[in-house]
């Protein structure tokens, strides 16, 4: 999703680096012998970015996730990735967070696998929200369509070459998993009236874009964590929300779950990146 704030970038691995915005230190990558390490990429969901205290923070599903998978396996390192803002495209070719000896996140990805080639126990994907969320007006929140069009075509190609080196770089022990996006759209629902037919247009798009994703991933090998059927993405059953009265149940959903409602932000908050984390410990634990 995005921001405009600092990458926390590694836990085992990267320095977390708050002070100078987009520039992570040098740091070497620490382990014994018996450590295996789980590898996060993506925007920053993966970072955690939390609106209400405007910075990253260890809320994120893939802190939660890694403490989950800890659990199982004493040894593991968690290499922190994710970066704020970051696109598909932005993830391939670099530009907005900065790495250690490396060009782009991607590229510090393969790097750690490579240094630690037979050891990396999991990669976990989230990518593609900004390239959908650069076309949407500050002002009105309507869509650009030709920016729509230009993301949705993008966002295939661009994650399928994201996955095919990811995949190339694993052993057949790594275990990959890429997420679908909930919709943060049907925040917009509270609105009135040109609100509900913004949430009601966002649908077909978003379930287009994971639609999408879903393809490359299964294609590329990765299992599929389906965060939008975690969040009854389509659910539009109607429901008695105290404070909100009768709305959608996906509407309810959104606003339990993220910012969308409160602060009017996309991310997740705290219960959120939960089901997030839960939702792709689900499919890793799958043979």
């Amino acid at each position: 999703m995005r921001t405009h704030k600092a990458p926390q970038l590694a836990a085992a691995a990267l320095a977390v680096v708050l002070a100078t915005p987009g520039v992570a230190a040098a740091c070497p990558w620490n382990g014994d012998d018996n450590s295996t390490y789980y590898i996060s990429i993506g925007d920053s969901i993966a970072a955690g970015y939390q609106p209400d205290v405007n910075r990253d923070t260890d809320v994120a599903y893939s802190d939660q996730l890694y403490a989950q998978l800890k659990q199982y396996q004493p040894g593991l390192k968690h290499i922190r990735l994710g970066c704020d803002g970051e696109t598909t495209a932005s993830l391939l070719k670099g530009g907005t967070c900065s790495y250690p000896n490396a060009q782009s996140q991607l590229d510090a990805a393969l790097k750690a696998m490579a240094q630690y080639k037979g050891k990396v126990a999991y990669v976990t994907v989230d990518i593609g929200a900004n390239d959908i969320l650069e076309c949407v007006s500050k002002t009105t929140g309507a869509f650009d369509q030709a920016c729509v069009n230009r993301a949705t075509q993008a966002i295939p190609q661009n994650v399928a070459q994201i996955t095919g080196a990811l995949r190339a770089a694993g052993t057949p022990n790594t275990k990959f998993a890429g997420m679908t996006y909930y919709n943060p759209f049907l925040g917009q629902w509270l609105n009135g009236q040109g609100g509900q037919e913004t949430a009601k247009g966002s649908v077909s798009l978003v379930n287009a874009e994971n639609a999408a994703l879903s393809q490359v991933y299964s294609r590329a090998g990765f299992k599929v964590a389906d965060v939008a059927r975690a969040f009854g993405s389509n659910d539009f059953t109607p429901i008695n929300v105290p404070g909100y009265g009768e709305v959608p149940s996906n509407v309810a959903k959104v606003c339990q779950l993220t910012w969308a409602c409160t602060k009017q932000d996309p991310h997740p908050n705290a219960s959120g990146h939960t089901v997030i984390a839960g939702t792709f410990a689900a499919v890793l634990r799958q043979g």
